[in-house]
């Protein structure tokens, strides 16, 4: 496993340059919009243009890859995204910002089907699972990174923007001189959302509504600091604290999965996520310490309906229609990260600050209610027959699906098995 990861080095080099990048960005983007002091609900329909383009960018940027192969299709977005970045501070139009948003996403989506095609394709039975928690933790913390050198230089200056497409370019250098074979990209089959949801409600709803919670909070809580009065260094570390949460509380709220019942562990997970969204409406910011604390608990309980969803899907699915429903469960987080922004920012410009978390907590209740409703109408899957609780990032694209170690029909590349034979030769 180790001689795995060591072949990795550049890929995952590349993921910590590129999404420590990307997510600095879109923090700065809403400091930037909060200190220029346009209305909330505009900075909501201009940030929502990031998700439109990436679920835009996962649909489509697969046809691009296969004209012109992963190196170059890599360089190109890679590239694009760099430029994208450098371009913001040059008219601070409202049309042309939400413009670079779409681009921005799609060109990130496009990144990432490259990057996560490749971790895919050095995956094998025996560690896909490990490698599958490795690009989480590395995406994570390379997200939580992005978030700290938001202080770097005046939000309004070019400096901050420059220091972003730094980042974008450098990520190209490590996997530009990889001698990695380029993997094979097969688009990923979906399922009907009517037919999914037929199957498992609960799933579908959890992962829009998971959609709905993340997209509204990355997109609206720089917004939120900034209008509660915290500088730029406490936003940062604000935004930072949120995504470490999201990470750290996976893996215990996963071990209860797999010891109860999954509805019920997602329905009292809502209602905790719901009662923090509430005290943080409450208290606002008057103690930055139980502010943090509470955001924390909030997205980390929300983080983690997504993965409760994936399993609550996998648990009523054959084995070999898995990657199918996975597929389409991230579509529904996309499209849910679509509404978020949108309704939170029209939510805070009503409400003031607060609005964000009340619009939280509302739909928070809105997943209980549906899932307490589904719990006393469908008969539950036995514990003893549920699937292995699998931790589940939903800010990645479909490609990744392929090495969750419930998939049954993984298929190893025919470089790996090369691979394995040499060293099963050399040893």
């Amino acid at each position: 496993m180790t001689r795995m990861v060591a072949s990795l080095s550049a890929l995952i080099l590349s993921i910590v340059l590129l999404v420590s990048g990307n997510a600095f960005l879109m923090t700065l983007l809403g400091i930037r919009l909060s200190i220029e002091q346009v209305s909330p609900n505009v900075i909501g329909w201009v940030l929502v243009c990031y998700s439109i383009g990436f679920v835009l960018g996962t649909l489509y940027v697969h046809k691009i890859i296969g004209r012109v192969g992963h190196i170059r299709a890599f360089a190109v977005f890679a590239a694009m995204a760099a430029v994208v970045s450098l371009m913001y501070p040059m008219a601070l139009s409202m049309v042309f910002w939400a413009v670079l948003r779409v681009l921005s996403g799609f060109t990130i989506a496009g990144v990432l089907v490259v990057i996560e095609s490749w971790f895919s394709s050095r995956a094998t039975n025996a560690n896909r699972g490990a490698l599958f928690a490795v690009y989480q933790i590395v995406f994570y913390l390379s997200a939580a990174g992005g978030q700290l050198i938001v202080n770097v230089g005046d939000p309004t200056s070019f400096l901050p923007f420059s220091l972003a497409a730094i980042l974008l370019t450098m990520a190209l250098i490590p996997l530009s001189l990889t001698r990695m074979e380029a993997p094979v990209i097969e688009q990923s089959p979906r399922m009907s959302f009517f037919k999914l949801g037929r199957e498992s409600f609960t799933g579908v709803a959890g992962a829009l509504i998971c959609g709905v919670l993340i997209g509204g909070f990355y997109a609206l809580g720089p917004v939120y600091a900034t209008m509660v009065g915290l500088d730029v260094a406490r936003t940062s570390t604000f935004m930072a604290s949120a995504i470490v949460a999201a990470m750290l509380l996976a893996w215990p709220l996963g071990r209860l999965c797999d010891r109860f019942d999954r509805r019920r562990v997602m329905f009292w997970v809502a209602l905790f996520g719901a009662g923090s969204a509430g005290a943080v409406a409450f208290t606002g910011a008057a103690n930055l310490a139980l502010l943090t604390l509470l955001v924390g608990l909030f997205t980390g309980l929300s983080a983690t309906i997504y993965p409760i969803a994936v399993a609550i899907t996998n648990d009523r699915m054959e084995s070999n229609r898995i990657v199918a429903a996975s597929a389409t469960l991230l579509l529904s987080y996309g499209i849910g990260s679509v509404i978020g922004p949108i309704a939170m920012a029209e939510l805070i410009n009503q409400l003031g600050p607060a609005g964000l978390f009340y619009g939280n907590a509302g739909f928070l209740l809105l997943l209980a209610a549906i899932t307490s409703y589904r719990i006393t109408h469908t008969d539950d899957v036995p514990v003893a027959e549920q699937e292995h609780f699998v931790p589940a990032m939903p800010e990645t694209s479909s490609v990744l699906t392929e090495m969750d170690p419930r998939n049954t029909e993984f298929h190893e590349s025919a470089e790996v098995e090369e691979m394995q034979e040499e060293l099963r030769q050399a040893g």
